[in-house]
């Protein structure tokens, strides 16, 4: 029997977005996305439609199918009882405390998850997880469903693992390059796998659906992220040598870049990746290989996360040393604290840590994005492994809601995300209201360097070498 309702236990990033699209795509399936959260049930339905996440195109998405075939819900049991197919797409966080602290994966959301639909549901169900997870944690959810489940109701579970970057996640659902699906090689493993491939095939060629085991899928899942967060530290760490040696990290990414064996994606120099997917996904690689004792497996890809906090870290130092040595009671205007541009999403962000590196050299900063909010800002920065004094944070940072009065009297400014309207603004203005010499630094390589160095500011870019002895060069 063809998938007539779905039910997605989870309604943040990953479960928003990716059942509005299925929703889109199979009106005659009707999908149910249902979370503990009132607060943030409540904004997915909201009359103005001012939805919990910020993407590109959700809300023209969210707006043609709510209400027609998608729902928003807090009633959890009635959904999983309807459901033929229930996504798991809660938060799987690294591990705070006790074993695996700082690497491995926290699945008692996973869990809870699993035991909630093994007390509720009264017929058969494929149970999908969406979430990120260990290999392995399909086998765990199973034995889970299982011992629990009343009698007669049977449970098929799959790995269906998400590859979707913040910022352009509908772009992403609509065409992507791969839909994952892993289950157990047995015949019942093989027909539900059938049926949730059915549901993609209403909109994603047969080509791009691989079927896989569920532990080759979680593993995928894992090493995508890994090797994207490799190939950004990696062009991160020339950047250190252009800085050095006098090379333009632009130059040298686009030069490698053209070979067709490497090419030319994720190759940006910046401060850094964050987001809630690489870092985590990572440091869950690393946890593995060292439950499988392979020690030199999981140096290698630690060593991913260690040049991710040492730009971070250098771009900040490199900060202070151009403001002769010392930014206490300097005021620094700090440009983005999303962790990359078109999201609200903040989760590892390079900007928490440049205001932690800063704030701990006593600067005053003045924080500008157009689309964090005031409270997410502070719930950053007071966060205990940044800050443990709000009082300290309340006197050092105020944040702003527009970049001009945000700039005016700082000693300089940092760009932080690459959003695009950083790049229009009238920088002779903001020159003309900031103290003098005027520092711009550029942690996303986006600026107009050459305009802003005619204009009178001293640029520091990354990936480029800083100017000797505080000398502005001569303007041809």
């Amino acid at each position: 029997m063809p998938i007539k309702k779905i039910c997605c236990i989870g309604a943040g990033y990953v479960g928003g977005p990716t059942c509005s699209v299925i929703a889109l795509k199979c009106p005659e399936v009707v999908v149910t996305v249902v979370d503990l959260s009132q607060h943030r049930i409540d904004a997915w339905n909201s009359p103005d439609f001012k939805l919990p996440i910020y993407e590109p195109s959700l809300e023209e998405v969210v707006r043609e199918c709510r209400g027609r075939n998608l729902f928003f819900s807090t009633d959890i049991n009635q959904a999983i009882q309807e459901a033929d197919l229930i996504f798991i797409s809660v938060n799987t966080p690294t591990k705070t405390f006790g074993l695996g602290k700082g690497r491995a994966a926290d699945l008692k959301y996973i869990e809870a998850a699993a035991r909630h639909i093994a007390d509720v549901a009264s017929s058969d169900k494929i149970v999908v997880e969406k979430s990120t997870v260990p290999v392995k944690a399909a086998q765990s959810i199973q034995r889970i469903l299982t011992a629990n489940t009343r009698p007669g109701c049977r449970f098929e579970v799959l790995s269906n693992p998400e590859f979707l970057a913040e910022g352009s996640a509908i772009k992403d659902l609509l065409h992507p390059d791969r839909v994952l699906i892993g289950g157990e090689t047995t015949h019942s493993g093989g027909k539900a796998i059938e049926e949730l491939a059915w549901i993609y095939q209403h909109w994603v060629a047969e080509d791009r659906i691989i079927k896989t085991n569920t532990w080759s899928s979680e593993l995928s899942k894992l090493a995508a992220n890994a090797f994207l967060a490799q190939r950004i530290s990696s062009i991160n760490s020339i950047s250190a040598v252009c800085e050095a040696t006098g090379a333009d990290v632009s130059e040298v990414a686009h030069a490698i870049g053209t070979d067709s064996r490497i090419g030319p994606k994720f190759l940006q120099a910046s401060l850094g990746f964050g987001g809630s997917c690489f870092q985590k996904d990572v440091l869950n690689l690393v946890y593995l290989c060292e439950a499988c004792n392979l020690p030199e497996v999981a140096q290698y890809w630690q060593q991913v996360i260690i040049m991710n906090d040492y730009q971070r870290r250098r771009f900040a130092n490199k900060m202070i040393a151009c403001l002769f040595n010392t930014v206490t009671d300097k005021k620094i205007a700090v440009l983005g604290f999303a962790f990359k541009k078109d999201t609200g999403d903040t989760r590892e962000s390079s900007s928490i840590y440049l205001c932690k590196f800063l704030m701990d050299e006593g600067a005053k900063l003045n924080i500008y994005d157009p689309q964090v909010e005031r409270e997410q800002i502070l719930l950053e920065l007071n966060n205990s492994s940044i800050s443990t004094d709000p009082e300290r944070v309340e006197k050092l940072v105020t944040i702003y809601s527009n970049p001009y009065e945000a700039l005016k009297g700082t000693h300089a400014f940092v760009v932080c995300t690459e959003w695009d309207e950083f790049k229009n603004y009238d920088y002779l203005q903001i020159y003309n209201d900031m103290l003098k010499p005027a520092f711009a630094f550029d942690g996303r390589r986006i600026l107009d360097s050459s305009r802003l160095e005619n204009i009178g500011f001293h640029v520091e870019v990354v990936g480029q070498k800083s100017w000797r002895n505080g000398i502005l060069p001569v303007t041809p």
